[in-house]
């Protein structure tokens, strides 16, 4: 049966205390809303529709390809989904509705609805789970048969009902045909004034539909209202990475001290050091070593490679096959070839390094002049000395050989030796003659 996901995403978080909508706060890299939709494109649904609220930009960015529609005022889940009917006024199958800010949604959970609805026939399949704490969550009315009656917002659910622990997840499948003529039917006469999509359950059992339920995980279904939940949800998140990446042959020494991000990308044979973070757009390849402390975001690391200890690897860079970037060595936006060493104390920036290449410890690329970027080409087999600045644009050819403590300003030719610093000079006596001259000023200063 064809499948429909609807995302709602317009509520602007004010528990969050943030100018950013809700949606949009990240966990492992990805704002929430992005998790969610994922999730809906693994199981290749037909449509998927975010619903938001007006003037949310940067959520139409993230769910991009998809089409946003626009829920005008807050009038709760009913209206928000009266949203999304006419962008489905021709589509037939089962529609999901969900929230964009539940990020641990797994595959496997809306699975389970869909499978439900195949199982049962139900107009109706909600995803239910059982807290911890019932507290604030609305409460499923099922019967011994596992028809489910009703759901009751705890706002208006009486002592008994509250006393009832299986809750609502609140992910619900709709068949099409059942969905829209009972949103027309939702009343606002409740204790918040809104339309609860919830209601949907009562009308449908009192039509004489089936309306059935399934329990899903506590974490999949959490929802992030607040910064604590936010960090918990990163925390989960974090956890589930970990193992998938080390059930796929990674290793990590210390793996509660690994951050990583959903879009992660590591080959097998990889050894990872404590307190190293991956930012978005990571990628791998196998047989790497990444050292503790290191910082990596937007980078490509070659077979063989060895990162760190204390590097940072920026947005645009690419570290080649068997390269090694040390300990505080700071990349961005460069192209560091096959074989080459950076391996201490050094900061390459708008530079591509060719093959085999030694750059020495404190050697820096001067990419910026206040108003511009500009680039350093340093070509293959160069040795560079330590202490050196190259100062951008400029070229360093094949083979060539940089003095140590030079500032270069002008391009090198293959095969030359460079040395841009002044002439060291040899002074007989003169450091003797220096530390006599302090002492009489020292006792000067005594004495007077």
């Amino acid at each position: 049966m064809s499948l429909a996901c609807i995302i709602l995403a317009a509520g602007q978080g004010t528990r969050m205390c943030s100018d950013l909508p809700k949606v949009m706060h990240s966990v492992a890299g990805w704002p929430m809303v992005k998790h969610v939709v994922s999730i809906c494109e693994s199981l290749a649904a037909d449509q998927i529709i975010p619903v938001i609220a007006p003037d949310m930009i940067d959520v139409r960015e993230a769910v991009r390809p998809y089409a946003c529609v626009v829920q005008a005022t807050p009038n709760g889940t009913g209206d928000a989904v009266k949203a999304a009917r006419k962008s489905l006024q021709e589509f037939s199958g089962n529609i999901v509705v969900l929230f964009g800010d539940t990020p641990l949604l797994t595959t496997q959970a809306l699975q389970q609805l869909i499978d439900r609805q195949k199982e049962t026939g139900a107009a109706i399949v909600v995803g239910g789970f059982v807290p911890s704490d019932a507290g604030a969550y609305g409460r499923l009315i099922v019967r011994a048969d596992g028809q489910l009656d009703a759901i009751i917002e705890a706002a208006d659910a009486s002592p008994e009902q509250k006393a009832i622990k299986l809750c609502n997840g609140g992910i619900m499948l709709f068949q099409s045909d059942k969905l829209w003529p009972m949103l027309d039917q939702l009343r606002n006469d409740n204790a918040k004034g809104e339309f609860y999509l919830t209601d949907c359950v009562e009308m449908a059992a009192k039509a004489g539909h089936k309306v059935a339920v399934t329990e899903m995980p506590v974490d999949d279904v959490m929802g992030i209202n607040t910064r604590a939940h936010l960090a918990k949800a990163e925390k989960i998140m974090q956890d589930r990475l970990r193992q998938r990446h080390m059930l796929a042959g990674i290793t990590m020494t210390d793996p509660d001290t690994v951050f990583l991000s959903v879009d992660t990308i590591i080959g097998k044979d990889v050894t990872i050091g404590p307190n190293v973070i991956f930012g978005a757009g990571v990628v791998i390849d196998s047989n790497v070593v990444i050292h503790p402390f290191c910082h990596l975001e937007k980078v490509s690391v070659g077979k063989g490679a060895v990162v760190g200890p204390f590097a940072r690897l920026r947005p645009g860079s690419t570290i080649g096959e068997g390269a090694h970037i040390g300990n505080f060595v700071e990349i961005k936006k460069s192209a560091i070839a096959a074989g080459s060493k950076i391996n201490h104390l050094s900061y390459i920036g708008d530079a591509t390094v060719g093959e085999k290449t030694n750059i020495g410890a404190g050697t820096i690329t001067c990419n910026y002049d206040g108003f511009n970027k500009s680039l350093t080409q340093i070509g293959a087999a160069v040795f560079v000395g330590s202490n050196t600045s190259l100062v951008a644009p400029v070229r360093i050819g094949d083979g060539a050989l940089i003095a140590a403590g030079s500032t270069i300003t002008r391009d090198v030719p293959e095969n030359a030796l460079a040395i841009a610093r002044e002439r060291q000079r040899i002074v007989e006596g003169k450091a003797k003659t220096f530390r006599s001259f302090q002492e009489q000023i020292k006792k000067a200063k005594e004495h007077t």
